[in-house]
């Protein structure tokens, strides 16, 4: 990578740190760019999910107070979310890479639907409150399938994850954003593991995006909460659209 590009890649991990704390989807911004800069999808993926494992962190870190509250139900959702996470990893490692090219872009698209939908979504959450807090099997599988997804390819995770706790969990959406958080986060941590070990991992482009997810993580966690959802939601959604183009192209 030439200086500029390092420059580039950076810049996107803190703009994905930021946005994965407040919304979730951060990989759409973070992923493309890696995809411009040159390098072969899978390996993007790879060296992506791995690199934003730091902001996830430094996310989760920030939103401690939220989690402190519901220790009772965040062992049995990491439980859920991990197993997806390897199921999902392995997917990856194991399918050709002609799979993951074809496949990646509906995930994107499907990804681009949930970020113009995602106000709606926020309101029918509030509306829907319900009145016990134990998980069921069908939340919990539903967990379990988007630890699936996240361990493939990670874009709009968080959304599916506000979707899925906030329908069922009588919380207010802050509380649920920081479940959210620590979620994404070991998805992400188990599926880096296994890609360190055994996929085709860049290690420069690691330390960029990582470098910049922790600074982003922490912007996210601290003032993610004045940011104009609108303006991030239409970032998004350009930089999918480019994703979109170089995948197909």
């Amino acid at each position: 990578m030439s200086p500029a590009e390092m420059l580039a890649v950076l810049l996107a991990g803190v703009a994905a740190g930021t946005i994965n704390v407040v919304v979730g989807s951060g990989t759409l911004i973070t992923f493309p760019i890696l995809l411009t800069v040159g390098f072969a999808p899978v390996v993007a993926n790879v060296s992506n999910t791995i690199g934003l494992v730091p902001g996830s962190f430094s996310g989760v870190v920030g939103y401690r107070r939220e989690l402190a509250r519901q220790r009772h139900r965040l062992l049995h959702f990491s439980i859920a979310s991990l197993a997806g996470g390897i199921v999902g990893a392995i997917a990856l490692l194991e399918l050709p890479p002609g799979a993951f090219e074809a496949i990646v872009p509906v995930f994107i698209v499907a990804a681009l639907v949930l970020i113009l939908l995602q106000p709606r979504l926020a309101r029918r959450l509030a509306e829907r409150r319900p009145r016990t807090g134990k998980p069921g099997t069908l939340t919990t599988a539903a967990v379990v399938g988007t630890g699936v997804y996240g361990g493939y390819f990670g874009a709009a995770q968080g959304i599916l994850l506000l979707g899925i706790l906030g329908v069922t969990l009588p919380e207010d959406l802050q509380h649920v954003n920081a479940i959210k958080n620590l979620l994404a986060m070991l998805v992400n941590l188990v599926s880096g593991v296994i890609f360190a070990i055994v996929a085709p991992v860049d290690w420069t482009a690691v330390a960029l995006v990582a470098g910049g997810s922790i600074v982003g993580g922490a912007l996210g966690a601290r003032y993610g909460r004045r940011l104009p959802p609108d303006v991030l939601r239409a970032l998004i959604v350009i930089v999918g659209t480019v994703a979109i183009v170089r995948l197909v192209s």
